[in-house]
């Protein structure tokens, strides 16, 4: 584990692989949280309690940007069953699964128990809504919030006033 100034790790957390966690300055990692696949958290980023970051073998990695969240029970998968083309099973080698990286990019948050299915990149700004579901290769938008189940876009995020907050905290 590579950690940055002021990182927080809750005393109930489980690291599967903690030699692929890489974490920036002021990253705090609640309790209950279970990470079993690489994972690089860039600076001033939070992951609350009951968060699970798994899948992918050695093959694939989730990534989270500076300035970022993942709010309690948020659930990201690098690697799922195939619901409609496999056996529905981990234990044969031949099934073949959903599978892919998960990058968050800067400014960006999950809110509370949502999913987050292999092979998607959030890109800057973006927000999804709790209790959303991020089918597998879903197309951002910049700077827009998304909810529902399968998510959508609400509205366009206001960019502008997140930078000053940012600027007056001196982070950019």
């Amino acid at each position: 584990m590579k950690n940055g100034k002021n990182f927080t790790l809750g005393e109930y957390v489980i690291l599967k692989k903690p030699d692929k966690l890489t974490v920036g300055d002021n990253v705090r990692i609640s309790d209950f949280c279970r990470i079993s696949s690489e994972c690089r958290i860039g600076d001033d980023c939070e992951i609350a309690t009951g968060t699970y970051i798994s899948g992918g073998s050695d093959k694939y990695k989730f990534t989270m940007g500076s300035c970022s969240s993942l709010a309690a029970g948020v659930r990201i998968w690098l690697s799922s069953n195939d619901y409609v083309n496999e056996l529905i099973t981990h234990s044969l080698p031949e099934v073949k699964e959903i599978e892919g990286d998960v990058t968050m990019e800067k400014y960006t948050g999950i809110g509370t128990n949502s999913v987050v299915m292999p092979g998607n990149h959030i890109p800057e700004g973006v927000s999804i809504g709790a209790l959303s579901f991020v089918p597998s290769g879903y197309k951002f938008e910049p700077w827009t919030v998304y909810a529902g189940r399968p998510i959508r876009p609400i509205k366009k995020r206001n960019r502008e006033n997140v930078l000053n907050t940012l600027r007056k905290l001196g982070r950019i």
